[in-house]
């Protein structure tokens, strides 16, 4: 595929001025205020693996619901450890424990987040957390004209709260937890990033969720199209759907985020476009550096990140 978006130098200054509302900061305080104690529980599972222990995890979310994942540990380690918490792409669910060694072998603690409602269409994805709201247009357009009733509040909120949840085992160490992610995940990763001050870093791939409104003009394709066709069968309420996805913006958790980020971009990428991408980390309010994979698309660095954000987050 071509290169079709900004040239590099456009994007490396592409600071687009995206809508925050007024009330943006009063909203996510109210929304993460809600009372109720997080209570992860850790069961042990036996998956045949020597070298790492496996938990089946459950902890409760936006408005007390029982979110699942994993949460890995290399085996045998005494001393509390850094965790990663990670985001998982559109559509996907936790799937099995095998999917996510990668770092448990580089000594890290990982707690894996279940994407509430997500997670059907595989049985490689399958998540494993119901959303007790339900969804009838696609996750992405569920809720889309009431910023309090809106899918991301739960799966933001949800995220946050796994954060919490990773650091009540006594194994992790409280002040070394990462958040990361890629597409989806990067883009709740980024989320997080911009609603908690105590994180460690943040690893956000080819983050979805960013500059809504010049994604949708710029790329037809899905997940996207959800909110264009949204918006072409509701031609007379397109003003409110911006106005709620404002709130969700990762431009704008970006200028809130504190913690050190290492993001990545791929130049041909249709589904998130770059410059999308480069809104956000262009924002962002932290130290942040950028892979740029010129040739790739919305694979960005595929498994090649991983050495990148190994070497990024021990050094």
């Amino acid at each position: 595929m071509p290169l079709f978006d900004l040239p590099l130098d456009g994007l490396r200054s592409y600071r687009p001025a995206v809508p925050s509302p007024d009330d943006f900061d009063e909203f996510w305080k109210a929304t993460l205020a809600a009372p109720g104690p997080i209570a992860p529980v850790f069961t042990p599972v036996d998956v045949g693996l020597s070298l790492v222990d496996v938990f089946d995890v459950t902890f409760a979310g936006f408005g007390g619901h029982p979110i699942r994942g994993w949460l890995l540990l290399p085996a045998g380690t005494a001393e509390p450890m850094p965790c990663v918490v990670q985001y998982l792409g559109y559509g996907r669910g936790r799937g099995e424990p095998y999917a996510w060694l990668t770092w448990p072998a580089a000594g890290y603690a990982t707690l894996v987040m279940d994407s509430r409602g997500q997670g059907t269409a595989s049985a490689e994805h399958a998540g494993a957390t119901p959303d007790p709201h339900g969804a009838t247009h696609g996750m992405l357009t569920h809720g889309i004209l009431d910023p309090a009733a809106y899918y991301y509040r739960r799966l933001y909120t949800d995220a946050v709260r796994a954060v919490d949840a990773a650091r009540a085992h006594p194994a992790v160490d409280a002040a070394r937890v990462l958040v990361a992610g890629g597409s989806q995940g990067g883009g709740i990763a980024l989320a997080v990033a911009g609603l908690r001050s105590d994180l460690a870093g943040a690893l956000i791939d080819v983050p979805f969720l960013c500059h809504f409104r010049r994604a949708v003009e710029l790329v037809d394709t899905e997940p996207y199209a959800e909110i264009t066709r949204f918006c072409a069968a509701n031609r007379h309420q397109i003003d409110q759907v911006f106005a709620t996805l404002s709130y969700f913006d990762g431009v704008t958790f970006a200028a809130r985020a504190t913690a050190p980020a290492l993001f990545s971009v791929g130049l041909m990428d249709q589904v998130c476009p770059p410059s999308t991408v480069y809104a956000a980390f262009n924002a962002y309010a932290g130290t942040a550096e950028i892979t740029v994979h010129p040739f790739n698309g919305h694979e960005g660095g595929a498994a090649t990140r991983l050495r990148g954000q190994i070497s990024w987050a021990t050094s």
